[in-house]
């Protein structure tokens, strides 16, 4: 796992001193990042969903498993962001090509774009459904108190594996 210091998280430009809650000096992982109960949820987060911090197959398997918690809250999600998530699973793992990705992401924004022309009251819901498919970095850190906590568990039991 990526060893990394407390001036390097000063470098990424966060909206406090990151002293407030580790010492001067530090050095650690995600894992130990994660395990800053003081630190807000969201700060922890922010500071490890970075490749400086975790592999880049880590944070996309990390991304399907936030757009599927995303679908889950949809009734009946488009089938193009269900398979976009497979896809990009698939490709985290090798099984899966570039082309492959591509061809999915644009189907599931096909499927944003079908479902806010369907229903522009629920383009907010629409929206979360087929973007979080492609953009879960951003439901990660956009998510509830709760939802961020489920997220730091699953985040360490991926990096414990």
């Amino acid at each position: 796992m990526k060893i990394f210091t407390i001036d390097q998280i000063r470098s990424w430009l966060p909206c406090y001193d990151p002293a407030e809650f580790l010492p001067e000096g530090w050095s650690g992982t995600a894992l130990d990042i994660l395990r800053v109960e003081k630190c807000p949820i969201q700060d922890r987060l922010w500071v490890v969903l970075r490749e400086d911090c975790i592999s880049r197959r880590t944070l996309r398997l990390f991304a399907c498993w936030c757009a599927r918690q995303a679908l889950s809250q949809v009734a009946e999600p488009d089938p193009r962001s269900v398979a976009a998530i497979a896809v990009a699973e698939r490709y985290a793992n090798g099984e899966a090509s570039a082309a492959e990705l591509a061809t999915a992401e644009s189907a599931a924004w096909k499927a944003w774009h079908a479902a806010a022309k369907a229903a522009e009251a629920e383009a907010v819901v629409a929206e979360a459904a087929a973007a979080a498919a492609v953009t879960a970095r951003k439901a990660a850190l956009g998510a509830s108190d709760a939802a961020r906590a489920d997220q730091v568990q699953r985040l360490i039991e991926m990096l414990r594996d």
